[in-house]
């Protein structure tokens, strides 16, 4: 693509770094303002935009395109991951592109925390490889797009008019996730239901403190018809989540609690499933791996998101034949996309066909 109009279709603070010529490795990260189509409020914050790091690695006169999503409960923010993206720009571009795995091993070890740098990095890489290859990624990972999962579409927390009209906004989606953790919930829930009759999939990320108040609420969700239940305790509470799952009905994902592969072993008893997001995971390989584990371990899975560009979201979806369930819509709440890639039909997830990720621009 046209690297002019990449960086014409997102405000930014200023590139750092140069391409070199084209047929050499060069690496770009971006900080991109993403504008929300309405504000986004969720228990941890409530915002009109959100900034994400882009990175680009060119090689062979292919560009691969990445994105991460920096997450603020993790102390996370665009201007770090670009610092942390910026810091392993020597061994990125010193590097065989093809032996990607030892080199998202290395940037790893060398980089502490900063898991939306990592992420970017990660899903630029396999977008070039998939190029370079001439193949989807859905192929390279051995799926089949024809395996994708509906998506849910998010309702984030808003006034019950509000909460209507999103609602109704979201009428070709067949099911929604709808956030709540607030002392709003029960009005959220029935402004909702006022509206329709849809499945729906509840987020309280973390909101609820008491494992008391957690169970009456699921119970009554239940009864609204809620299919499963996300983070409803906060990340640290497992033993109350454990109590919290033998008095419910319906599933019970881990979100914040899970992060990384190592995670998922210790929720195995306090939860039902686990939903893999590749801001936290640090990208698309080790997403993969999270994947594998949980379904090794008996556990549900759940590709979902950040509020992100359609470079983050069309990543995971090319894993999405994998799992159980999906939220992936954040491409879908924005107002700036930069990028065309995977579609959403009747909430179906469709994965273009294009080699890499297939990303064309916006």
């Amino acid at each position: 693509m046209n690297r002019r109009s990449f960086f014409q279709s997102a405000a930014s603070v200023p590139l750092v770094g140069t391409l070199r010529a084209a047929a050499g490795p060069a690496f770009e990260s971006r900080i991109v303002r993403l504008h929300l189509q309405h504000t986004w409020t969720t228990t941890m914050s409530s915002s009109e935009y959100r900034d994400t790091l882009q990175a680009t690695y060119s090689r062979d006169g292919i560009a691969g395109h990445g994105e991460g999503a920096p997450i603020v409960r993790y102390q996370e923010d665009a201007r770090s991951a670009q610092k942390a993206a910026e810091s392993v720009r020597d061994l990125v571009l010193s590097a065989d592109p093809l032996q990607f795995a030892k080199l998202m091993g290395e940037v790893f070890r060398r980089v502490d925390g900063e898991w939306a740098a990592k992420a970017a990095i990660d899903i630029a890489l396999m977008d070039w490889v998939g190029q370079k290859l001439g193949i989807p990624l859905y192929t390279y990972f051995g799926l089949d797009p024809k395996d994708t999962p509906l998506t849910t579409f998010s309702i984030g927390i808003d006034t019950p008019e509000t909460t209507r009209q999103k609602t109704r906004e979201a009428a070709e989606y067949p099911i929604l996730k709808v956030k709540v953790g607030l002392a709003t919930d029960e009005p959220t829930i029935e402004a909702v239901r006022s509206v329709t009759k849809k499945p729906l999939r509840v987020d309280a990320n973390e909101g609820w403190k008491d494992k008391e108040e957690a169970v009456r609420k699921i119970n009554w969700l239940e009864t609204q018809g809620v299919e499963f239940i996300e983070q409803p305790l906060p990340a640290d509470m497992i033993e109350e989540t454990r109590w919290i799952r033998s008095r419910v009905h319906i599933p019970i994902i881990a979100d914040e609690a899970c992060r990384h592969a190592a995670d998922i072993p210790k929720l195995r008893d306090a939860f039902d499933g686990v939903n893999v997001k590749l801001d936290k995971a640090g990208g698309m390989l080790e997403a993969y791996r999270m994947i594998e584990i949980a379904k090794a371990l008996g556990m549900k899975t759940m590709l979902g998101c950040m509020v992100s560009s359609s470079v983050s979201v069309t990543a995971a979806a090319h894993l999405s034949p994998l799992v159980d369930y999906a939220d992936l819509d954040g491409n879908l709440l924005i107002a700036n996309d930069p990028f065309h890639g995977v579609r959403v039909e009747k909430g179906k997830l469709v994965l273009p066909n294009r080699p890499g990720l297939g990303l064309t621009p916006a």
